[in-house]
């Protein structure tokens, strides 16, 4: 008796059948675990620091750190008090080279604003 060659395929796993456009189920092949990776190290923080001045409108302060920042006017608008009120105010933290780029553009709005890591 001569063996015939098994030419019966097992069907792929249920999870690994993705529908093509005829509705028909097609195997897709499975996709390898990615190799553990070492994590990104965390970018120390900065504190961007708006200082008052006696020439800049509080109107003008406001909207130039709604429109360079994140933050929303409500915010804007108590940091530019706080400013004001104290001769310095925390706007954000974050790392060194965005809060150089935050230190550039708020100067070339007339703005004084300084960077100090954060402790």
């Amino acid at each position: 008796m001569t063996e015939e060659p098994d030419t019966h395929t097992p069907p792929p796993e249920e999870n690994d059948k993705t529908p093509d456009r005829s509705g028909t189920a097609v195997a897709t092949p499975k996709r390898k675990a990615a190799p553990d990776r070492p994590k990104p190290r965390q970018l120390p923080p900065f504190k961007v620091l708006l200082h008052n001045d006696d020439v800049s409108t509080v109107d003008h302060v406001v909207r130039s750190i709604v429109k360079l920042t994140p933050l929303q006017i409500q915010q804007a608008v108590e940091k530019t008090l706080e400013a004001h009120k104290t001769g310095v105010s925390l706007l954000l933290v974050t790392h060194q080279e965005r809060a150089e780029l935050y230190q550039e553009q708020f100067t070339s709005l007339s703005l004084t604003v300084t960077i100090e890591p954060d402790a």
